[in-house]
């Protein structure tokens, strides 16, 4: 029910505040938080407040505010992702251990790519992604692998809207895209040279859970490099990996 002049409830008024915390950004003033989640001032501090009391947030001695261990603790919960990152990361091991490259771990959310776990290697190469960082499902190896497995509808979102170049080779073109596409699920595996940063290639490859695609597995090569034993790395990754699920419920 909406309880706020602006017709927001109170569940969507603390996400909004919630929300303007990102990967990049992880320490703000209550201000700032008002401001960028759009809300009166005086709701926004008072909302800030409540959660701080709640262990969500944390407001350091210098009143800026985090987002709080216990928020943390509470989303870890009976986490599928946490369950997904736990059976993945001692094969994600191996493959980092054999390509010495960053090699990580992504989920759909919506039409976003989330990183859920990364490994990196000291002599690795450039790599913008971090865990819980997004990326457009269209602009890097991992989302392609999960637009490519999809439901429908998604694909067909993504297709008819927008495609943001994150590089100059993005792929931005709808028709391009449905063609890489296809090359994904024909081959089960994505490889896309300079599609995040000129530098760099990713190859991804899909991670399947009773029959679904749940996740991706990726490595991030430098370019022009072999991606062929990236992949065969990722495929062993990935099928010991589905073995470990199906022992426990996902």
């Amino acid at each position: 029910m909406a309880n706020s002049p602006t017709g927001d409830s109170m569940t969507e008024r603390i996400v909004r505040v919630l929300e303007t915390f990102t990967s990049e950004r992880t320490v703000q003033s209550a201000s700032e938080i008002g401001r960028r989640s759009g809300l009166p001032s005086s709701s926004a501090h008072r909302i800030v407040d409540d959660l701080i009391a709640a262990g969500l947030l944390d407001r350091d001695e210098d009143a800026q505010v985090r987002l709080g261990m216990r928020l943390w603790e509470l989303a870890l919960r009976g986490s599928s992702a946490l369950r997904l990152r736990t059976a993945a990361l001692p094969h994600m091991e191996t493959v980092q251990a054999a390509i010495r490259e960053h090699t990580q771990l992504a989920v759909r959310e919506k039409d976003e790519a989330l990183f859920i776990e990364r490994l990196s290697h000291p002599d690795a190469g450039a790599n913008i992604t971090r865990i819980a960082g997004r990326l457009p499902l269209h602009a890097s190896s991992s989302g392609l692998v999960l637009l490519a497995f999809a439901p429908a509808g998604v694909r067909s979102s993504v297709l008819t809207s927008p495609l943001r170049a994150v590089s100059p080779e993005t792929v931005t073109d709808a028709r391009a895209l449905e063609r890489v596409i296809a090359g994904i699920k024909r081959d089960g595996v994505a490889i896309a040279p300079g599609s995040i940063q000129s530098v760099s290639t990713g190859v991804a490859v899909p991670l399947r859970y009773e029959g679904e695609v749940v996740a991706a597995l990726s490595v991030v090569l430098p370019r022009g490099a072999d991606p062929e034993p990236a992949v065969a790395a990722l495929r062993d990754a990935a099928a010991a990996t589905e073995r470990d699920l199906r022992r426990q419920r996902l």
